[in-house]
């Protein structure tokens, strides 16, 4: 993958494309998403944006966050949302684990970012929430009618925003 693909080519690409990426290259597509939802929070979602949410009967682009949020810190604070993996989709979560998400696998590391970001977009489901791996959408995470849908290509950039891609730096 070169240098210079952007943020919404990388989410319509394999996640393996990716998962072997530098953490470099992945930081920055996960600093471009960052300022996409920015951009885009609270917009209709009438054209494809990177984070649309069903509100209100409506599709609207869901609350932006900083380039600097580390999805993979769950809040989870108050109730702790009930989360299903097991999906109507074809698609399972991977179990194994990868470097390139912090040692996590993807289905761990897809309810990190799940429990993050509906708490950050004060979504509290009444039910369990369904979360289907949906490779190549041009879209991030989506939520609408109780199921997220996680593109896994985001994991692996939102992945490069942690700890572990921090190491060396002065905190």
């Amino acid at each position: 993958m070169r240098a210079s693909i952007g943020a919404r080519q990388a989410l319509t690409s394999p996640p393996e494309l990716l998962e072997f990426e530098t953490s470099t290259t992945r930081l920055e597509l996960y600093r471009e998403v960052a300022r996409i939802s920015e951009n885009e929070a609270g917009q209709a979602a009438q054209a494809l944006v990177l984070f649309p949410v069903s509100q209100n009967g409506e599709l609207v682009a869901a609350p932006g966050f900083e380039a600097r949020t580390d999805l993979l810190q769950s809040p989870d604070a108050g109730a702790p949302l009930q989360l299903s993996f097991d999906g109507r989709s074809s698609e399972r979560w991977p179990e194994d684990r990868r470097e390139s998400l912090q040692g996590l696998s993807e289905r761990e590391a897809a309810e990190l970012v799940a429990r993050t970001l509906l708490s950050r977009w004060r979504i509290a489901p009444s039910g369990v929430v369904q979360v289907d791996r949906a490779s190549g959408a041009p879209y991030a995470v989506a939520y609408v009618d109780g199921i997220l849908r996680i593109n896994p290509a985001f994991l692996y950039m939102a992945a490069a925003q942690g700890p572990a891609s921090q190491s060396g730096a002065v905190q």
